[in-house]
């Protein structure tokens, strides 16, 4: 059979096989190894860092002649040492010429190996590197095709004082995704890139301290007139800064994440001062959010989809019930990580699931003190669900698994690790009997041989 079937045809069966089986195919023999490698166009490689690397990495890299998507990674990150990134991002422009996708994270890279990089991979469109500082940044020019950048400032590396570097330089990037990790209050070059970003639908910021010198804070407005997604992580010495300018000059912006930082003033001055159309909130703020900023919410942005709040201890069920009143009509995606208020009232997921009875995601993970009686009173009513998850919801029972099969027969993905309570019998009647299943997420030692016939059977992905 194998002498019968040609290269392209085997090539195609393993693109098409689900990827444990696409990895044992390659021991069959040394044609079908030579054939996978060939075959493979996305590859993920975690390196060590010693004086074996280099040569590890180049004799890899030579048997995946068609790659399109890479992601390099050291395992220990202490290891920034630019003249082994380097080294290493050389090797991707020798053997890697139809990127389209590079995250590179092996320790900060220097301008001249990013100039190769852009000499040798010219289809990039997605591109993720550490740099140290200062930030030389006008060799983003260099990669024309580039719509995705995301640039890691290594810790360690002083703030150098200068010049704006480009700061006289016209330019239009096409970047329309925009992450920056570990800028400092005082780091120059931010001016030039806030001012060529003029493109931009989605901005991140992490554990950042500023957005540039001093300069660069008037420059930072004028890339956020088209943007519609913005994350804020870890950013409180500048978040209240950034809310109030997306506020007075971002009217697109539609969705919206906060963790850890800010200011109770400065999150309702930003609900109160913004004119946008709001449609996915997600905050992560213990000490931040509490039911004033909630009832703010409601009474501005009633065509929410999408709301998750993490670890918000502070607010109370009289916040959330009137949030969901609000949203009812339109909300699709509820979030409740590790929120206590869901243990603390009784009935308010029972009310929050006769008003929203649209909702398709569902996450009540890691609230622990969550009984079956009040989880199930909220299925009751949430009979589209299509994604549900409980993970570490360590007192639900065996009886929430049954009250799942009843009220939820739209179930395609399920959470429900670390939830000591339910049984290996109940996942087993579970796997069995939801017409929808495609994906639940689970203890290894909780999926009987019988599930995972089925589940192989009906194509249901197992994951533990």
């Amino acid at each position: 059979m194998d002498k019968l079937l040609c290269d392209e045809l085997v090539q195609e069966i393993f693109l098409r096989l689900p990827p444990p089986s696409s990895s044992s195919v390659s021991l069959v023999s040394k044609r079908w190894l030579h054939l996978h490698r060939t075959s493979r166009t996305s590859l993920t490689l975690r390196l060590t860092g010693d004086d074996s690397t280099v040569a590890s990495l180049s004799s890899l890299l030579s048997h995946y002649p068609f790659l399109s998507c890479l992601s390099i990674l050291l395992s220990d990150p202490r290891t920034n040492k630019t003249t082994l990134a380097d080294q290493l991002l050389l090797l991707v422009c020798t053997f890697c010429a139809q990127l389209h996708s590079l995250r590179f994270l092996a320790g900060p890279v220097s301008v001249s190996s990013l100039n190769s990089l852009s000499t040798a991979c010219t289809q990039l469109t997605s591109l993720c590197i550490s740099l140290s500082r200062p930030l030389f940044l006008m060799w983003i020019i260099s990669f024309p095709k580039l719509k995705e950048l995301s640039v890691m400032v290594c810790s360690g590396f002083g703030v150098e004082q200068g010049n704006d570097y480009g700061e006289d330089s016209d330019a239009e990037l096409g970047l329309e995704s925009l992450c920056l990790s570990g800028i400092g209050a005082g780091d120059w070059g931010l001016g030039w890139l806030w001012r060529s970003c003029r493109k931009l639908k989605k901005l991140q910021l992490k554990s950042c301290e500023g957005v540039g010198d001093g300069n660069s804070f008037s420059s930072f407005i004028m890339c956020l007139q088209g943007v519609q997604e913005v994350e804020l992580r870890t950013c409180r010495s500048i978040l209240d800064g950034v809310l109030l300018k997306l506020a007075e000059n971002c009217d697109s912006l539609t969705s919206l994440l906060v963790y850890d930082g800010g200011s109770r003033e400065g999150l309702l001055r930003f609900f109160s001062q913004c004119h946008c159309n709001l449609q996915k909130l997600d905050f992560r703020l213990p000490l931040d959010l509490k039911n004033d900023h909630l009832l703010a919410v409601a009474t501005k942005y009633r065509s929410l989809s999408s709301i998750r709040l993490q670890s918000c201890c502070l607010v109370s069920g009289e916040g959330l019930k009137a949030l969901g009143t609000a949203v009812s009509s339109g909300l699709e995606e509820l979030a409740l990580i590790n929120c206590d208020v869901v243990e603390r009232e009784p009935g308010l997921l029972s009310t929050l699931g006769q008003n929203l009875r649209k909702l398709r995601k569902l996450d009540l993970s890691y609230n622990e003190l969550l009984l079956d009686k009040e989880f199930m009173s909220m299925l009751v009513s949430c009979n589209y669900l299509v994604d549900l998850r409980v993970r570490g919801c360590k007192r639900l029972t065996n009886a929430s698994i049954i009250s799942m099969l009843k009220s939820c027969k739209c179930l395609e993905s399920v959470d429900i690790m670390h939830c000591g309570g339910i049984q290996a019998e109940a996942v087993e009647s579970f796997v069995l009997n939801s017409p929808q299943l495609k994906r639940v997420q689970v203890e290894q030692s909780k999926i009987s041989d019988v599930a995972k016939t089925w589940a192989s059977h009906k194509f249901i992905e197992a994951v533990a």
